[in-house]
Formats: structure tokens, sequence, C-alpha cells
């Protein structure tokens, strides 16, 4: 190993983790500490545990990256400790900067047999003089992977065309620049950013490292639910590292004041490895880990069905005479929970966007009452459910006025507006006992059992409501008070169902789907377009938790009305449409589909995803998702255009005999020809789409 400087020097190692993930944690005697982590070969200048920035210690190296600080080299080996934990395993590591005198907490976690490792950092100020953090890792880690042979992973993510994944060389970004004479550090590395107030608006934050000949495969995320956030990905030292982080001083503007004695906590991240499984093993783990990190909750398990109103129905113009047609259509395909969405509290011909923040029920909108719907709800054997959006009050709503001041995101003293609303600051108490006597009301009066919570405006910076603070930080500290908020509500109500939505997939990350039980995927209206959304949804949330449209409308061809029940069926259905409407044959398919649903679901909370064809692309003609449990393979493939038949590699079936059954539609023209190690699928028409069932029956002779 070599020091900070370069120099050789003796360590001490410390083996930490268990059979799926295991490393080294490095102590040289002048107190360096380095982190191997599995497969790395340990060689060339470690990174430090942790980088930090603040305004009067800065970097080592001129750059645009946050790795090389000047903090960082310093850091210095004080102790450690492996406290015990069920089913984790937990390694402290303390270091100090004795001339900054900040204290620096690493923790790593890593659940039991599972190859992802859990990382986040507290910093302390034990000298005698404030000091203006400007940047903190979470993580930092380096000699990932040789990088002529390497790829590197991101998601571009927009409205109406969530989770596409892009993949490039690295070179195309690091590209290698020694020659006769080795070249000093990079100045450049590949960055992605989360700006504002969505945590997933333009990019989800995740990313990945693979190698293209070994499979070698490193996949992370940042568990952050506001729009602070950034990784980078680039070469040091001859291999490559990454850097994850929450919001920072480059590129949000963020800092934090520490007076002596004063600590900040970074965002929790989360790294999984997969040693020549490529990206989809690391898919794999990180699906395993997001189900062990997150509230236990019934939902989980049972997953069941969901009507709601809004997508190619009602969109926001609910009423009791429009209602009654769908709750008895949605009954009778099957559906569990029946959720009206958006405009339940506006007057008819009131703007049901700017008068948010009451959530009284409309009285000209239903007659007899909301009450009267939500019990004809429960009647036909379903559970209710309403639409909120709690962060965001109207500016012709009563609680504009009502409301204090403080309660409200500000900049500058000037209350923000965006969009003609204005967005709470749930750190005051007044705005978080505004929303909770919304939520016991509706759940304790109403009999509500689930609430769609979303979010449609990005109000800039944040908040600078508290003296001193940045925009960034006070977004910081509302979006820490929204996880509490969040956990209160289901400590009243331990059976309430949440989904997350913000524009649909606006808000996609693992610190809000570690609380709510559903992350809404998309407000995708078209059938095709949908499809690679959902097909590659399982690559940011766990497949029981990905809810889908799927909207049958009286004008769509029986093939489409199977292609859009078929995008849901490796997910969560939230049927919507024009359902009442249908002719008998739609219909009937549409039941057909809730059937096998029915049949299949209580696999998926055990399944984990994986792509034969590839991660799904915007445009690409055929998409394939499977969900596997030991024994059974779930595979979803969709046709959009191109050559009617498709060869699936699926080499993990390579040396098992396999029964290939045709669950959705049963009827129809698709046909499959299986032979070892891949299935071959035909589907005449365009666009349509085939749900089978693959399973194992013991190993080959």
């Amino acid at each position: 190993m070599r020091g900070a400087a370069g120099r050789t020097s003796a360590v001490t190692t410390i083996r930490w983790g268990h059979e799926a993930f295991d490393c080294e944690l490095g102590i040289a005697d002048d107190g360096v500490v380095s982190l191997t982590l599995p497969g790395e070969s340990g060689s060339g200048t470690p990174l430090p545990l942790a980088e930090v920035t603040t305004a009067d210690h800065g970097s080592v190296w001129s750059s645009s990256r946050l790795v090389l600080t000047a903090i960082g080299e310093r850091l210095r080996y004080r102790a450690h400790r492996t406290p015990s934990e069920k089913d984790w395993r937990v390694l402290v590591v303390e270091l100090r900067d004795e001339v900054s005198g900040l204290a620096v907490e690493v923790t790593y976690r890593s659940p039991d047999g599972i190859p992802v490792l859990r990382s986040e950092v507290v910093v302390r100020n034990e000298g005698n003089a404030p000091l203006r953090l400007e940047s903190v890792t979470s993580l930092v880690a380096g000699s990932l992977m040789a990088l002529d042979t390497a790829d590197v992973l991101w998601a571009e993510n927009d409205w109406l065309a969530e989770c596409r994944w892009r993949r490039e060389p690295v070179r195309l970004t690091s590209p290698d620049r020694d020659g006769r004479h080795r070249a000093a550090h990079s100045k450049g590395a590949f960055v992605v950013a989360g700006q504002r107030v969505w945590s997933s608006c333009g990019h989800l934050p995740m990313g990945g490292l693979t190698d293209r000949t070994t499979g070698r495969t490193w996949m992370w995320q940042i568990e952050h639910n506001g729009g602070g956030w950034r990784w980078e990905c680039g070469e040091h030292d001859g291999a490559g590292y990454v850097a994850l982080l929450g919001p920072e001083d480059h590129d949000h503007g963020w800092s934090r004041v520490l007076a002596p004695g004063d600590e900040f906590r970074t965002v929790p991240v989360a790294l999984a490895f997969s040693a020549d499984g490529g990206p989809d093993d690391a898919f794999a783990a990180l699906t395993r880990y997001r189900r062990a990190t997150r509230r236990p909750h019934p939902d989980h398990d049972g997953l069941p069905v969901i009507f709601n109103d809004y997508m190619n129905c009602l969109m926001g113009d609910p009423t009791t005479a429009k209602l009654l047609p769908l709750i008895d259509a949605a009954a009778g395909a099957g559906a569990e929970y029946f959720v009206i969405d958006a405009g339940w509290y506006a007057e008819e011909g009131e703007n049901w966007w700017d008068t948010v923040g009451a959530w009284q029920p409309s009285r000209t909108r239903f007659p007899g009452g909301l009450q009267k719907v939500l019990d004809r709800i429960r009647e036909r054997g379903m559970v209710p459910g309403l639409w909120l959006e709690p962060e965001v009050v109207g500016v012709r709503s009563p609680l504009a006025e009502t409301l204090p001041e403080e309660a409200f995101f500000r900049r500058d003293g000037v209350r923000v507006n965006d969009c003609v609303r204005y967005h709470l600051d749930l750190r005051h108490p007044a705005a978080r006992a505004h929303l909770d006597e919304v939520v016991d009301r509706l759940v304790g009066e109403c009999g509500v059992g689930y609430l769609k919570l979303d979010h449609n405006i990005n109000p800039g910076s944040g908040t600078s409501s508290h003296a001193g603070e940045t925009p960034a930080d006070g977004l910081l500290g509302h979006n820490r008070a929204h996880l509490d908020w969040l956990d209160g509500v289901l400590d009243r109500h331990p059976h309430l169902v949440l989904e997350n939505c913000g524009s649909g997939g606006m808000r996609m990350d693992h610190a809000l789907l570690s609380r709510m039980q559903l992350q809404s995927t998309s407000d995708q209206q078209n059938l095709d377009r949908y499809a690679p959304i959902a097909a590659s949804a399982p690559t940011a949330v766990t497949p029981e938790q990905a809810a889908v449209w799927a909207y049958p409308q009286p004008e769509d061809s029986l093939d489409e009305v199977a292609f859009t029940m078929v995008s849901a069926l490796l997910g969560r259905i939230h049927l919507s449409g024009r359902i009442a409407e249908l002719q008998p044959e739609a219909r009937a398919l549409v039941q057909e589909a809730v059937a096998v649903y029915r049949i299949i679901r209580a696999d998926l909370p055990q399944a984990v995803p994986a792509w034969p064809l590839g991660l799904p692309g915007w445009e690409d003609p055929w998409l394939a998702l499977t969900l596997s449990t030991p024994a059974t393979t779930y595979l979803t493939v969709w046709r959009r255009g191109g050559d009617d038949t498709t060869t699936l590699p699926l080499p993990r079936l390579s040396d098992v005999d396999v029964v290939v059954e045709k669950l959705y539609p049963a009827t129809g023209s698709a046909e499959a020809r299986w032979s070892p190690g891949e299935l071959a699928v035909t589907l005449p028409t365009a666009p349509s789409a085939v749900l089978y069932r693959l399973t194992t029956r013991g190993v080959d002779g």
C-alpha cells in the first residue's frame, strides 16, 4: 500500500463483512486509513474514507472534482468499532483532522448475504472556531476497476419518459492521458447531479460502472428525497473511483456553519457489487437491499389491485355520477382498492390546481356527500383512497392566509410562489400540525385506507427561512422533516397505504420508498411509450412497489388491451381508463389479467429482475423483463415494431429442464420455442405483449 504522500508504509489490516461482501480496512503506521472493496487490488494511492471541503480548507488539486481535498488528505485514524446488529454487519471508523479540528465518523453497514455496502458520514467540529462546510462525501470508493474496458451507466429521467438508462465507455469522459510521461491527476470526471426539489427530475439518483469483458459491476444509489445530490466517477491513480454526496456548494450552493461542538450527518448511500454477473446481478442485489432497508408493511406482501380514476379516465374531474359506474366496473374487474384522484376537494367550475390545501370534500361534486361515495366503494368490497398533495398550498386556498409565514418556503423573507402554489416547510410545527390533522381526519373519520401523495411543483433552490442558512440547507432540513412526518403518519396508522408520486416518477428515490409502499412510475398516457418505463422500473424500485398504469380504452384493439395490462403484471396494477365502457371481449381480457396477477403476485416480493435484451431503450422495437425466484421465472415480452420474432438469451436456465407456460393472454397468436438457454418468441402484430412463466424441474443430467 502507499500512504497519502505516495510513500510505502506498514499496514494493519482489519477484515470486515460477510460471505457476500468482504472488505479490508487498512491502517498505515502514519494513521492513513484505506478501504479495499471486494476484488480490488489495493495498489496505488488510496482515497480517504471521506472527503470534506470547508470555506477555508479546500482541495489539494484544483479541479471540478470533490475528491483530493485537504481535510481528506489529513484525516488520521482515531478508533474503530463493530457494533452488533441483527442481520447486519456494521463497521464504524473514527478519524480526525488535527489542523481543522474536524472529527469524522464513517459508518459502513451491509446486510447479511447481500453484496451491498451502505455508508453515511458524521462530521463534528472539535475545534475552537466555526467551520463552514461546503461538501461532505457519503461514500468514496477507489480502485473499483480498470477503466480501459469499463462502461459508466446512468439513467435520464423526465416527465413521461422515466428510467431511460444510458451506457458509454468511461474513456469518453476520462481519456487515457499517459504517454512517455505519466500524467498528473485529472481535473474532470463524469458527474451527475440532482437539482432543486424533485429528487429524480433529470436523472435517477443512481449510477454504475461495469466491465464489458468480465461482467464485474458496481451500482450505486443516493438515498435522498430532494434534488441536492451528486455523484462523480472518474480515474484516480489508474483505476476507477466513485464519490457519492448529498447537497454541496459546487452544484447546489449548499453550506452549513458548524459551531464548535456541532455535527452534520450526510445522506445515506448504497453501493452494490457483482463479481461477474453484469448490471443485472447488481440490480438484483440492490432489489434485495431495498427490501431489507424499508419499513415493514403488509402491503409489501399482499399487493392488492388498485383502481385509480385519473389516467385516461376522469383526469381530475370526479363527481358522484361519474364515479358510481366506475366503482362497479372496478369491482367487477377484481380491484381491491379504489382511489379518487385529484379534484375531489374543488367545487364544480373551480380550478382544482390552485385551491389545494384545506382538503375538505367538494359539496357540488358530491350532492349526497363524499362519504356516500366512499361507502359505495366499501360496499363493493374495496378499500377507498384519496389523492393528496400535502406539501403545497394553492394561492386561493384559505390556508395561504391562515398559516404563519414561517410555515412556507421563503427566500430573503419572500414567500416562494411556483405555478400559483406555495410550498410548506415541514420543519415548522404549524405546517406539520395541519397535515397531521388532515390525514387523521381522512383516515379516522372518512375511513380512507390509501393516500396517493403527489408533488407537482419545483420551487427553486429551497428555503432560507432560518437565519444564516442557505436555501439548499433549508431544503435538506425540510426533506428530513418530510421523512420524519411520514414515519409519524405510519406510526399512527400502520395499515394505511401510501403511494409516492411526483408528477409521475420525479421523486423516485429510496429515502421515500423506504417509508412509502408504492411508487408512481409515470404519467405517460400512451401505452406503447409506457412499455420501456414499466420494463425499466425495477432498476429504481422493487417490483412490488412499482405502480404501473393499466388503462384500457373502448377504442383499443384487443391486442392493445392486452398490451397495457401486460405492462403492469410484473409490478403493481394501477387499473384505470374508461373500463365501464369496454366491450365484453375487452372486459374479459381485463378480468383475465387481474386473475392471473392474483395467482402470481405472491412470488413478486421475493423475485429479482433481469433484462434478457439488455436495459430497455426508449425506441427499442422489442423489450423484455424477467422476475425470477429460485424455481420460477416470469417473463414479459413487448413488441412495438421490427421483425415478428426475437430470441431472448436466458443463460441461467441453460442446464435445467424448463416448462414454458403462456400465462396472459391465454388466447392470441403469441408463440414460444424453447432451446437450452434461450427462448424464441413470435408476436405477429405490433403493438402486442405476452407474459410467460418458466418453471424449472431440476438439473439436466
